[in-house]
């Protein structure tokens, strides 16, 4: 295996190299002006470390593999192009009026309790960029009123003179039938051919979501256009940039599925959020082939903390309607829950409340906290923890990075200490108890909502910061049972590198499976049968246009199901792909009341209300070559080694500083235990191991950290 995979985040590039059984781990600053740069410093470094060149490694390496948080941040920033709309005529109003629990989508728990003062968000399309055409189609897809195509050109040569840089085509029931989609394309192509200066994107939402509901297709739809550029542009950049250092084979893409694919078989929306969806895969992996039950995953980079749920045996989770940002939308996604919290958070004063707010702002790479002495003025959580004296200001990022603690004692007096009346060391340990305690309460609301006990789960903590917040998170949250995996800090990259090629393709469609009024068991096995092909053959389709071999290519149906007429509905995976016989139906049934009962409790299946179906979902892969996780647990004699040095920590609970002592990386084998007080500094992050904690590596480099009561098995 020869595998580059790069996961490029608001703060540091992160680089998983794999060369013929050899791993390395890389990582750079991200550089947002042009995201090669910081590719290639990753890169260069991990080849060093190799004893490689850059182009000799691009010519002979299998694949290039890129997650990105390039859109998320696009979004939250506000940075796209002018979007217009083309809709059905007498549905102008609907994007902008979204829906009643619009007001609250995207919000926290707290601003969500006061939904009075709520607001919608700005709409990204605004309602005079919006045009309609005079068409319909019903629901079961039949045309009732023609599209002309003399109504479109008009509408786009108005939305053109008022400066449509895309346009988004969202049509009434095009699920059903996109043939008015397709013909408002042509006339667009008509008159603004792609090949010609002037050209602009034109997105069609019958392409994107195979899904019902106007407003939630156009919404989906308008993302993707908004994100087109900057994505298209961005991941331009780095595939030349590949190019040009002798890289001849076709960039592959991160999507916020679980899988990957080539860049010109991408949407541009799959690449949300892709980098964590990537340690949330690493994880289930993980999960998969070694004893650790069940896991609630942490990522805890420099600019988010991200929150990932996986019982046992690595069954993932998934939105079908997430919101992103503060927009609903219908795409099948990994589920996350995504804080404002990692090294790079600014914290600021509360002057509401008189405390210590930390995030959801970020001081990003550039300038980056205070301490890295580039221009950083807001105190940050990493200046916290250099001021506390775990991080080394000498050997930060394997030396990349000279930390200076001046600069952080200077923002924290300057910006804090007065409002606290406390001294700069109080301060930051007030920054560093906050923070935790905000991500612990993260991830005990995330088990509760999905039926976890804290008890039960394993936390796997990886990231650049994950190591070092673990114990206070874990503490506030109540867990005694952490594992740093191998190659922690890189994780989501390793992830990345792990991913199958995978294209998910759904649609509506409203199947009875069982009808209580007449008792009668479906019997309609063509039409279901013919719905599954037509999905297996799109994902097909993919597969080959990216020119893989369609012989090794796998399906896996999933359904979205509920009792009668309740609202929720649950995603139920089946070990069968097509209808047969009454038998297929019941097994179908059985298979989503498990899942049911699974879920909210066993007694509360209710299949006497009838059992229907919303959504049919194919996922088609291909099985690759992946990095494999060796056995977690050893019956090694341990020993504690002795420490390198020596150095003054504050801890949040102790009133004086503790002589602590520090160690390097290569105390972490089989053999060694280390009791805490302690830290352990590697090239690329830091174990922060506080008291009554004790950290056990493993053979492979995972490293357990479990409170001194607890084994590790």
């Amino acid at each position: 295996m020869k595998r580059i995979s790069v996961d490029i985040g608001g703060t540091f590039t992160d680089c998983f190299f794999a060369w013929d059984g050899k791993y390395i781990e890389s990582k750079s600053l991200t550089t947002h002006h042009n995201l090669s740069l910081g590719f290639n410093a990753a890169l260069d470094n991990a080849c060093k470390m190799a004893g490689l060149t850059r182009e000799q490694v691009l010519k002979e390496v299998d694949s290039v593999r890129y997650a990105t948080t390039l859109g998320t941040n696009a979004l939250i920033e506000g940075k796209g192009p002018r979007v217009g709309a083309i809709v059905t005529h007498g549905f102008e109003d609907t994007i902008h009026l979204s829906r009643g629990k619009g007001y609250g989508e995207g919000l926290d728990v707290t601003e969500q309790g006061n939904m009075p003062n709520a607001q919608r968000p700005d709409p990204i399309v605004p309602r005079r960029m919006v045009r309609s055409v005079k068409e319909r189609v019903d629901s079961v897809g039949e045309i009732l009123v023609p599209l002309q195509k003399e109504d479109v050109r008009k509408q786009v040569r108005d939305l053109v003179d008022n400066g449509a840089q895309a346009i988004v085509v969202a049509l009434t029931n095009a699920t059903e039938n996109p043939s008015h989609e397709q013909l408002v394309l042509e006339t667009i192509l008509e008159e603004y051919p792609a090949h010609e200066l002037g050209a602009i994107p034109v997105i069609l939402s019958s392409q994107v979501s195979g899904r019902k509901g106007e407003y939630v297709r156009a919404n989906t739809t308008i993302i993707d256009a908004f994100l087109y550029e900057i994505m298209f542009h961005a991941l331009g950049q780095l595939s030349s940039n590949l190019r040009d250092s002798g890289y001849s084979k076709p960039m592959l893409v991160i999507h916020n599925s679980g899988g990957m694919a080539q860049s010109n078989s991408t949407d541009s929306l799959q690449t949300i959020h892709s980098g964590p969806v990537s340690g949330v895969s690493a994880s289930q992996h993980l999960s998969e082939t070694t004893d650790i039950g069940n896991v609630v995953c942490m990522d805890m980079g420099g600019t988010s903390f991200d929150i990932g749920i996986l019982p046992k045996g690595g069954v993932k989770h998934y939105d079908f309607q997430p919101v992103i940002c503060r927009w609903l939308v219908t795409l099948p996604m990994i589920h996350l829950n995504t804080l404002g919290a990692g090294g790079g958070s600014i914290a600021t004063y509360d002057r509401i409340h008189q405390a210590i707010k930390v995030g959801p702002e970020s001081a990003g790479s550039d300038p980056g906290p205070a301490c890295y002495d580039r221009g950083g003025l807001n105190p940050t959580v990493t200046d916290a923890d250099l001021l506390l004296g775990y991080l080394d200001p000498e050997n930060y990022a394997n030396g990349v990075i000279k930390l200076n603690p001046k600069r952080s004692k200077f923002v924290i007096e300057d910006k804090l200490c007065d409002h606290l009346d406390l001294d700069v060391i109080e301060v930051a340990k007030v920054i560093k108890r906050s923070v935790d305690e905000q991500m612990a309460i993260g991830i005990e609301m995330e088990l509760r909502k999905n039926g976890g006990n804290v008890d039960e789960f394993t936390m796997v903590a990886y990231g650049g910061n994950g190591p070092l917040h673990a114990c206070g998170i874990a503490y506030h949250a109540g867990i005694s049972k952490i594992l740093f995996p191998p190659f922690a800090s890189v994780f989501s990259a390793l992830g990345a590198g792990n991913m199958k090629p995978l294209h998910i393709h759904e649609r509506s469609g409203y199947i009875v499976l069982y009808e209580p009024i007449e008792r009668k068991l479906f019997d309609e096995y063509e039409r279901i049968n013919e719905y599954i092909e037509e999905l297996e053959i799109r994902g097909k389709e993919d597969l080959k246009r990216q020119g893989y071999d369609i012989s090794g290519v796998k399906h896996r149906l999933e359904m979205d199901m509920r009792y009668g007429n309740q609202r929720v509905t649950t995603s139920v995976v089946l070990d069968i792909n097509r209808f047969n016989h009454v038998g297929d139906v019941l097994r179908a049934i059985r298979t989503f009341s498990d899942v049911y009962a699974q879920r909210y409790g066993k007694g509360v299946e209710a299949p006497e209300a009838g059992v229907r179906v919303q959504t049919v979902r194919v996922a088609t892969f291909i099985e690759t070559d992946v990095v494999h996780f060796k056995e977690l647990y050893t019956d090694h004699k341990r020993t504690t080694p002795p420490a390198k040095s020596m150095r003054k920590v504050h801890y949040v609970d102790e009133k004086e500083p503790i002589e602590t002592p520090i160690y390097d990386e290569s105390v972490l084998t089989a053999e060694y235990v280390i009791h805490g007080p302690a830290i352990v500094t590697t090239k690329s992050t830091t174990y922060l191991v506080e008291k009554n904690w004790r950290i056990e590596p493993t053979p492979q480099g995972a490293v357990w950290l479990l409170k001194d009561n607890v084994n590790a098995k």
